[in-house]
C-alpha cells in the first residue's frame, strides 16, 4: 500500500514537475535576454512611479504580471533572473501568495456560485493593501536577495552568446529547486489521498468552519483549498458544493477565506528557493484570511444580507 503510494506519488511529482518546467524554464529564459533588450526597460520606466507607491522596483512588474496571468511558477522564474532586496522579494510572495493564477482559479471559484467581482476585488486587492502595509511597516530588508543555488549578483553577459548560457545557467538550477520541493510534496499527498486523510482533516476542520460562520457542511471544500489549493482541488470542492448542499451564503464565506489562504504548504514551500522568510508569509496568509471572513460575516449577520440570501438561494 505504501509501496504504491511512493510509486503513484512520485510519478505524479515527475509529471508535475515536467508540466511546470515547461513553463519556468522557457520564462526564466526570455525574460533574462529581454533584460538585454530594449523592451524590458522601456515597460519598467513606464511603470515604476506606480510601482514605488508599493515599495517595488520598476522590473518587479513583470513577476507580477506573470504571476497573475499565468502562475506562480512563472512569477518565480522571472524572479530569479532579477536583482531584488529582500524586502522587495518578500512583498513580491506576499502579493503572489494572495494574487495569482487568476484565470483558472476565477473560473473553480464562479464553478462553485462565486460572483466573478468577489474574486476580481478581493484577491488584487489584498495583494495591494498587503504590500503597501509591508513597505511602511517593514524599514529593513535591503540587502540584494540571494536564490538558493542562484547568484543574483552575477555580472552582465556579453554578446548573445554569453547572454543565451547565462540565462541557461539561471534556468537549469531553477527547475532542479524546484523538483526538490514539488516531487516529495506530491508523494505526500498521494499518501494523503490513499489514507482517506482528507475526510478526516474535514472532520477536524468542521470546528474551525463553525467559528468562522458557516455550517459544517463547507468543511470538505475547506479542507481541499487548504491542503491543495484553488486550481488543484477544485474537483473535490465542486463536488461537495453539489453533493454536501453547501449554501451560496457559505461557499462565498469559505471561497474569502481560501483566496486569502490556501494550498498553506505547496504555495509556501515553493518560494523557498528565493530566500525569504516563509512563516511569516503563512501567517500573513492566515491573519488575513481569519479576519477578512469574520469581518465580511459580521457585517452580513448584522445587515441582515445573509438572510437574504439563505431566502433567495435555499
Amino acid at each position: 500500500m505504501l509501496f504504491d503510494s511512493l510509486k503513484r506519488g512520485l510519478l505524479v511529482g515527475l509529471k508535475t514537475t515536467w508540466t511546470l518546467g515547461k513553463i519556468i524554464f522557457p520564462v526564466t529564459i526570455i525574460v533574462s535576454i529581454l533584460q538585454y533588450t530594449p523592451v524590458l526597460p522601456w515597460v519598467i520606466k513606464l511603470i515604476s512611479p506606480l510601482m514605488k507607491l508599493i515599495g517595488l522596483s520598476g522590473d518587479a512588474a513583470i513577476p507580477l504580471v506573470l504571476g497573475n496571468f499565468l502562475n506562480l511558477y512563472a512569477a518565480i522564474g522571472a524572479i530569479l533572473t532579477m536583482d531584488l532586496t529582500v524586502k522587495e522579494v518578500f512583498i513580491l510572495a506576499v502579493m503572489l501568495s494572495f494574487s495569482h493564477n487568476l484565470f483558472i482559479e476565477s473560473g473553480v471559484a464562479m464553478r462553485t456560485g462565486v460572483k466573478l467581482w468577489i474574486v476580481l476585488v478581493t484577491r488584487p486587492g489584498l495583494a495591494v493593501v498587503s504590500a503597501v502595509v509591508i513597505n511602511l511597516v517593514w524599514h529593513g530588508g535591503g540587502d540584494t536577495a540571494k536564490y538558493g543555488f542562484i547568484d543574483g549578483t552575477a555580472e552582465q553577459a556579453s554578446g548573445w552568446m554569453g547572454i543565451i548560457l547565462q540565462s541557461l545557467e539561471k534556468a537549469g538550477p531553477g527547475i532542479l529547486q524546484m523538483a526538490m520541493i514539488v516531487i516529495p510534496l506530491m508523494i505526500v499527498i498521494q499518501i494523503l489521498k490513499d489514507i482517506k486523510w482528507l475526510n478526516k482533516f474535514s472532520r477536524t476542520m468542521a470546528p474551525i468552519t463553525k467559528s468562522l460562520g458557516m455550517k459544517e457542511n463547507t468543511s470538505t471544500t475547506m479542507a481541499a483549498g487548504l491542503l491543495f489549493g484553488l486550481a488543484y482541488g477544485a474537483g473535490v470542492m465542486i463536488q461537495a458544493v453539489e453533493e454536501e448542499g453547501v449554501s451560496k451564503k457559505d461557499i462565498t464565506l469559505a471561497f474569502l477565506f481560501l483566496m486569502a489562504c490556501h494550498a498553506v504548504v505547496e504555495d509556501t514551500l515553493i518560494f523557498v528557493p528565493l530566500g525569504i522568510p516563509i512563516l511569516p508569509l503563512f501567517l500573513i496568509r492566515l491573519s488575513v484570511a481569519i479576519v477578512l471572513t469574520l469581518i465580511v460575516g459580521t457585517i452580513w449577520k448584522r445587515t441582515g444580507l445573509l438572510n437574504r440570501k439563505e431566502a433567495t438561494y435555499d
